[in-house]
């Protein structure tokens, strides 16, 4: 239930409590001058000197009068919202900024996937070690792929109420203490536990490393950072059965668990059952170079730094954040983070198709950590560390496809301007082309893959099909995703859950059943069987396409904008923000598109008026 925020509250509180009568509102005094925040880091924040230094762009040209919305006393207090121009907003990074930290929380969410399926390397090693037989050891894996899916129920809504950062530095030193103690395993409980911890404390970056990307990139130049970032995920799993085969071939289980640690932060590397400190990486990049980019929370840290300047001056003005207007209390948020991914799962037609395609798919990427052993290692006679190489197929598709991924928004533009021509939005059907050639492809590379698996075919030939494999799984998944967002917007988050955690399930259970499928099948039709299920889900893209409009008109949480009328004579208002837009501003159709939007312009409120001068 949404909760109308006092001015004079606490704006770290989410209490729905009547308030205590307040005193009559003070007469204002000339207003505070309003400044364009260059950063709104903490200043004990580690972040903070760099992102001033590495966000700096030109400043407006010169200084305009922007009093907030509002007559800034405590019934309609001013509304803070960005100024034009303002460099504390993220979409006002410079673009080289922006895609630094793009890259360190793509890279970040690439070492989560990496611990996932490095794993894979030291099943038969721990296995053996611990004498549990080899479905036991593949819990490993499937546990860890649990944490995946339980992970996002829990981080999303903490983001929501405390900021990106904040969860991330919460999680994942955790992330690193599970991976480190599985260096120091001394019976397989032990393993499966710290695992499925892992997995689930390391799910952080899966949940926020999207909404970051959403938080910087306006919508129309998102496509791009949004296949870069898909590539993380995926791409990490097909390294990790490299490194990991090798390292356990050559080191042993134990040295695996290290170099997950090595790579996600400062870690104890097990030598001789002695441990030494090593340098660390990931954890260190993110917590010294990543700021915090989460509109509502910035915004709150800026109505704070008013009202306290307000307060020093004793101008008697009230400044609240436009996203605490109406705001949800912690109890409802985590409610609702627990409960709408799965009423959009099992109500929605859109978001339950797609979680089944997504989940299969997904699901036959984690078979293939068993499969792949069992075609090249155990059929061709390869090593440990040589049979993981076979995923380096896998991994240039991947690449290929991201590369290839800005072709589709030359057809989005096009689709896009003939959008605008007519007043419309741009229908989110114009995100599928690729997903659909993707659709057709990835079959197509799964029947290759299966009748020329056996060791009679010259082992270059399967694993070319398995790169027409990662390419057409790549596109899949990345238009998937911004079809979802696009679709749902304020929901998409919801929407991308449910997603998650259907396709964690699968991811789970599929590698389970690998060796039985194998052994009772066949090389050729345990593969078959796989492409028989992507071929049962190829329609969906084409049939989205086709009928994704009237799917959404006649949903409850995808809205559909009805056709566009002749433009009013005199502007519209903006309708007030929602609870539900207030916790996903950066998930709205138009998001990033206009700056300063929530301020009123020259000419409309005078600065004489409100007494602020905008310096």
């Amino acid at each position: 239930m949404a909760a109308t925020l006092s001015p004079y509250s606490s704006f770290s509180s989410t209490e729905t409590a009547a308030p205590s009568p307040l005193p009559p509102a003070p007469k204002l005094r000339d207003g505070i001058r309003i400044a364009r925040y260059t950063s709104l880091e903490h200043p004990a924040s580690l972040v903070a000197p760099l992102s001033r230094v590495l966000s700096t762009v030109p400043a407006p040209a010169s200084p305009e009068p922007n009093p907030y919305k509002g007559s800034g006393t405590r019934e309609d207090p001013y509304l803070v919202d960005w100024l034009p121009g303002e460099l504390a907003n993220p979409y006002n990074w410079k673009s080289s900024y922006r895609w630094f930290v793009t890259a360190i929380v793509a890279i970040s969410t690439l070492c989560i996937a990496f611990a996932s399926s490095s794993y894979s390397g030291a099943i038969a090693d721990i296995s053996g070690r611990f004498g549990v037989s080899t479905e036991v050891g593949i819990l490993g894996l499937s546990l860890y792929v649990v944490g995946f899916g339980v992970g996002p129920l829990l981080w999303a809504p903490l983001s929501e109420m405390t900021g990106r950062v904040f969860s991330f530095n919460v999680s994942y030193p955790l992330f690193v203490l599970f991976n480190m103690a599985g260096a120091l395993a001394q019976n397989i409980e032990t393993v499966l536990v710290i695992r499925f911890l892992a997995g689930t404390f390391g799910s952080a970056p899966l949940t926020n490393a999207g909404g970051q990307i959403s938080d910087m990139w306006a919508v129309h130049e998102r496509a791009l950072a949004t296949s870069f970032y898909a590539l993380a995920p995926f791409l990490g799993p097909v390294l990790g059965p490299i490194v990991g085969g090798f390292t356990d071939e050559f080191a042993g289980f134990r040295w695996v668990f290290a170099v997950q640690t090595i790579f996600v932060g400062p870690l104890p590397a097990f030598y001789r059952d002695k441990l030494t400190q090593k340098g660390a990486v990931m954890l260190v990049l993110s917590v010294l170079f990543v700021p915090e980019t989460y509109a509502p929370t910035l915004l709150r840290r800026k109505a704070v730094k008013l009202q306290k300047q307000a307060d020093e001056e004793g101008t008697g003005e009230v400044f609240v954040s436009k996203f605490d207007v109406v705001r949800k209390a912690k109890a409802e948020i985590v409610k609702t983070g627990l409960t709408r991914p799965f009423a959009l799962l099992f109500r929605e037609l859109i978001v339950a198709c797609l979680a089944i395609y997504a989940a299969i798919i997904y699901g036959t990427l984690y078979l293939f950590f068993e499969a792949f052993p069992i075609v090249f290692e155990e059929n061709r006679g390869w090593s440990l560390g040589v049979s993981g190489l076979s995923f380096l197929g896998i991994g240039v598709g991947l690449v290929v496809g991201t590369a290839l991924t800005p072709l589709n928004g030359i057809y989005y533009r096009r689709a896009a301007a003939r959008a605008a021509a007519r007043g419309e939005r741009t229908p989110p059907e114009a995100r599928l082309p690729l997903c659909c050639v993707g659709a057709v492809m990835l079959p197509v590379a799964l029947f290759w893959f299966a009748w020329t698996s056996t060791p009679n075919v010259h082992w270059l030939v399967p694993i070319v099909a398995s790169g027409f494999f990662g390419c057409g799984f790549l596109w899949i998944f990345t238009a998937m995703m911004m079809y979802i967002i696009d679709s749902y917007t304020i929901y998409a988050a919801s929407a991308l859950a449910a997603n998650a955690v259907a396709r964690s399930v699968f991811g789970a259970v599929f590698p389970l059943f690998a060796t039985y499928m194998y052994t009772n099948l066949g090389l050729q039709w345990a593969g078959t069987l796989l492409a028989f299920l992507s071929l049962a889900c190829m329609p969906m893209p084409f049939l989205f396409w086709k009928y994704g409009a009237f799917l959404r008109r006649k949903s409850k949480y995808a809205p559909s904008a009805p056709l566009a009328s002749a433009p009013a004579a005199t502007p519209q208002p903006k309708e007030p923000i929602t609870a539900d837009e207030a916790l996903e501003p950066e998930y709205a159709a138009d998001a990033g598109e206009h700056d300063g939007e929530g301020v009123h312009q020259e000419g409309v409120v005078s600065a004489e008026k409100t007494g602020h001068q905008v310096v």
